[in-house]
């Protein structure tokens, strides 16, 4: 159970770093127009979103990477891909023809994007049932 525990915070940690530099390398109104384009954030949302989400993502993928706070660190985690993937399913069966944003722009939305998206859940629902399992203690005689 650790093995699984650590390939899959080093993993998701190394996705979340990978998507803040992609963000955080450009400016930050071009991730503003792909939070915008899925029309469900009033404009001072998209904008506060814009410039803190990254920096979140930054925060996390440290923070699971380095195993600190793992319990709340892999919820966290979970509840903001959780939130990712309902809206690209939504606009995906709506039939939005829109970027991603996932990892900057360019980043069109499509099967292969729900593919990857569903897949980083389940890796993150996963981390968060391992971080709160806890292995019975060994007897050394």
């Amino acid at each position: 159970m650790r093995w699984l525990r650590l390939g899959l915070r080093i993993a998701l940690g190394v996705v979340f770093l990978y998507a803040a530099y992609t963000k955080l390398r450009e400016p930050w109104m071009l991730f503003a127009i792909a939070i915008d384009a899925y029309r469900i954030l009033p404009e001072w949302a998209v904008l506060a979103m814009a410039r803190t989400l990254p920096v979140f993502e930054l925060l996390l993928g440290v923070l699971l990477i380095a195993g600190i706070r793992l319990r709340y660190v892999a919820p966290a985690a979970t509840a903001l891909l959780l939130a990712f993937f309902v809206l690209m399913v939504r606009t995906y069966i709506a039939g939005m023809q829109i970027d991603c944003g996932c990892f900057g722009s360019g980043d069109a939305r499509g099967p292969r994007t729900l593919l990857r998206d569903g897949l980083l859940l389940a890796a993150s629902i996963t981390l968060s049932v391992c971080a709160f399992y806890r292995s019975k203690p060994q007897i050394v005689l």
